[in-house]
This record gives C-alpha cells, structure tokens and sequence, in this order.
C-alpha cells in the first residue's frame, strides 16, 4: 500500500532533482531576462521618464512663455488704447482748430462783404444823386424856360428884364 500512496501524491514531496532543476531554470531564466529585457524594460522606462519630465519641463516652459506673452499682450493692448485716446485727443483738436478757422473765414468773409456793400451802396447813392441832381437842373430848366417864355412873351416885359439884368451887373 505503501506504494501505492507514494504514486497518487507525488505533489507532496516534490523531488530534489525537481527542485534542482526547477533552480536552474529559473537561475537561466533570471539570467536571460537580466540580460535581454530587463535591461530594455529599464531603458524603455528610463527614456519614459526622461522625456515625461522633458514634457513636464516643456509644459512649465510653455506656461511661462505664455504668462510672458499674455503680459506682452495687455502691454501692446494698453499702448494701442494710449495710441488711440492720443489719437482722438489730436482729432479732437483738429476738429476744433477747423471749427475756429472756418468761423474766422467766416467772420472776415461776412465783414469784406459788408465792406463791399457798403462800397457798393455808396457808389450807388453817389450815382442816385448825381441823375437826381441832373434830373432836377433839367427839370429847373424847364420850367424856367416855361416860366421864361411866358412872362417874356410881351415886348415890354422883355425890355423890362434886360434893363433888371443889366442894374445887376452893374452893381456886382
């Protein structure tokens, strides 16, 4: 019976020689991952933290050039809004200095054309006076030669204003 329990349960007591060579294999098997991956799997993991910290790095790089950039950026902003209130000021003032200047053509536009009305107006008063004043001699005229002929249109009348005539020239 003996026997007989020794083959059903060969698990139990493993054998040296099992054992012997289950230590070998595994010493090779150690030996040869040792030598074909371990090292791979150590420069593979090697390289996997070196370029996870090459992209940390990056990464923090990235974040300061974009601070630096995000700064530049409000500094150009804040000049371009400098720029423009400067450049609304400049049109502001321009507009009033074209304001002032239209105003004061206008002004001395309005006052030559006063002046030339008033040139005007005088030449034509002058002008108005003078036909006036030919109009009244002509007229004078008129009616003195009426008035002369009616009151010379008897002899004697006639002698009487010739004899007048001549006592005033003789007195003057």
């Amino acid at each position: 019976m003996n026997t007989v329990l020794l083959e059903v349960n060969p698990l139990v007591l493993p054998s040296i020689g099992l054992i012997f060579w289950s230590a070998v294999s595994f010493i090779i098997l150690l030996v040869l991952l040792r030598k074909f991956a371990w090292k791979p799997i150590l420069t593979a993991v090697n390289e996997r933290e070196e370029s996870i910290t090459n992209a940390l790095n990056s990464a923090e790089e990235a974040k300061k050039e974009m601070a630096n950039l995000t700064s530049s950026n409000e500094r150009l902003l804040n000049e371009a809004r400098e720029e423009r209130d400067s450049l609304m000021k400049e049109a502001r003032e321009m507009k009033a200095e074209i304001i002032t200047k239209a105003k004061e053509e206008a002004s001395a536009e309005g006052e030559r054309m006063i002046v030339n009305a008033k040139s005007v107006i005088e030449t034509e008063k002058k002008s108005a006076m003078a036909e006036l004043k030919n109009q009244v001699a002509a007229l004078s005229i008129d009616i003195a030669e009426k008035v002369v002929k009616g009151n010379l249109s008897e002899d004697d009348k006639q002698k009487q204003l010739v004899n007048e005539l001549v006592e005033e020239v003789n007195l003057n």
